[in-house]
């Protein structure tokens, strides 16, 4: 096996809480299974019934799985860790089924800021261009941060790009370190501008060579065990990047090695523009013809799916990242979410890249779910409860994973905890539960990840923010004058 690289870790001086052999959570004011099976409540759309809603509520984990989750008497009475939650509401950890988290050293990059996709990734290009190994590491390390700290738990990332040396292990490595649960996708580019792509010739690879290090990347950093830490899928950045052999060679890899398959798809109406006059094919058409559907393949966007391509989605099980900021802040459109849902596909939500978004916050990306939904189909097209669920269990079956997602039995010991006791949610004791998208958005008190303790008491703990900030910041501004933004 390679060795990954080790970067410096620097852990706060205050003692860190590790996670102890078993974990008690009690006294939640309220806490919300996201687990169908609990509850009886008849509802019209599948997505509103999003479990048992228990009041004074808690859960016991053992080794980093929940074993009970009930209300507080039916509980054990004390744990290695024990904490209180009272004035809390406590949800399943949020899953984010898509990222680039590179991109959080570019974000506000003017060039980009009122460009539209294409016109947004011609500007970034060449900036990327001069990413190496450490800006790979600390940008993953402190976009999970971000992430974490908005109840994030499990975040998959498509990383694309690797100029300069960089490789996936630099990713995994942070997720690690942080311990935040992590999907790396292994991306990949082979068109470049020289061959009628969109990306610069710099930032492709050769296609062998693509495929080989996807490989190794399997081989090396996938773990298919349950209530794994780390998995990996193979992902090619998107149709006007790549080949349509490399989608091909890249679906049957994947198949042959167990692992998914993760692209962009019908982003915006250039992106269907293009499949027609490079494939005379739209998307879905073009993705089923290479094999690229099934329940072990989820697709970026989807913003200008068709009622067809919806339906065959749902028919094959594929799943979809929906992206709202991102969406609105590339102008590419409002994705039919209410359709997709009712037509039973997979449907997950993405912060996107954070050159796109330009906010890692889980919590806001549910809350511009449900109010998009509702600007183009009325204001009860989506209830908060419909979008926590897609940012929790929605999120897992995306991503192809029936171990987190809901507080039950078997499951892992993800949780995020917010502490309404604060002038966000003054006013809002009517329904505590969907305040949390109504109001704020806010930071989660607490993020408990495989039964250890990420974020506490609103603060990170598994590393020192103040020099990741400090780190972060001078690979920022190494690609800032590398690009001739500073003087």
């Amino acid at each position: 096996m390679t060795q990954r690289r080790q970067w410096p870790v620097i852990f706060p001086s205050k003692e860190c809480h590790m996670r102890g052999d078993t974990l008690l959570l009690r006294n939640a004011d309220l806490l919300c299974t996201m687990n169908p099976a609990d509850s009886s409540a008849a509802t019209v759309r599948a997505g509103d019934n999003v479990g048992a809603e228990i009041c004074n509520g808690g859960l016991f984990a053992r080794g980093g799985v929940i074993e009970a989750v009930g209300p507080t008497s039916d509980l054990p009475k004390d744990a290695d860790r024990v904490i209180d939650m009272t004035g809390h509401v406590v949800i399943p950890g949020m899953v984010n089924t898509h990222h680039h988290l590179f991109q959080n050293l570019t974000r506000a990059v003017p060039g980009g800021q009122d460009a539209p996709l294409f016109g947004w990734l011609q500007t970034l290009y060449p900036i990327w261009s001069n990413i190496g190994p450490e800006h790979i590491y600390w940008s993953t390390a402190l976009g999970l941060a971000e992430l974490a700290m908005s109840g994030c738990t499990t975040s998959s990332d498509h990383l694309y790009l690797y100029p300069n040396g960089a490789r996936l292990d630099d990713s995994m490595a942070a997720a690690t370190d942080l311990g935040v649960r992590f999907h790396g996708t292994r991306g990949s580019m082979s068109i470049g501008e020289s061959g009628g792509g969109l990306p610069p010739d710099i930032l492709c690879w050769n296609e062998s060579d693509i495929l080989e290090d996807c490989q190794r990347a399997v081989e090396t950093l996938h773990d298919p065990s349950r209530h794994a830490m780390q998995r990996v899928a193979l992902a090619p950045c998107s149709p006007f990047s790549v080949s349509m052999d490399l989608m091909r060679n890249s679906a049957e890899m994947a198949r042959s090695l167990g692992v998914g398959l993760h692209t962009h798809l019908a982003e915006n109406v250039e992106d269907i523009d293009y499949s027609l006059a490079q494939f005379g094919m739209r998307p879905g058409e073009y993705i089923e013809a290479l094999g690229w559907t099934g329940d072990d393949v989820w697709h970026a966007h989807c913003v200008q799916l068709d009622a067809g391509e919806i339906d065959l989605f749902a028919r094959t099980g594929t799943g979809v990242a929906h992206c709202p900021c991102s969406n609105m802040r590339l102008a590419s459109g409002i994705a039919p979410v209410r359709q997709m849902a009712d037509a039973g596909m997979k449907v997950g939500l993405g912060v996107d890249g954070s050159a796109s978004n330009d906010s890692g916050h889980m919590l806001n990306e549910a809350r511009q779910t449900m109010l998009l939904q509702r600007v183009e189909q009325g204001g009860d097209a989506m209830t908060a409860r419909e979008a926590l669920a897609l940012a929790t269990r929605g999120g897992a079956a995306v991503l192809g994973r029936d171990d987190i997602g809901m507080l039950a039995p078997g499951y892992a010991a993800d949780i995020a905890a917010f502490d309404r006791r604060s002038i966000n949610f003054a006013g809002s004791d009517w329904d505590p539960l969907a305040s949390l998208l109504f109001c704020g958005p806010v930071k989660a008190n607490h993020t408990i990840i495989n039964g250890r303790g990420v974020v506490e008491d609103g603060q990170l703990v598994t590393m020192d923010l103040g020099h990741m900030l400090e780190k972060h910041q001078a690979m920022a501004h190494h690609l800032m004058q590398a690009s001739g933004h500073m003087g």
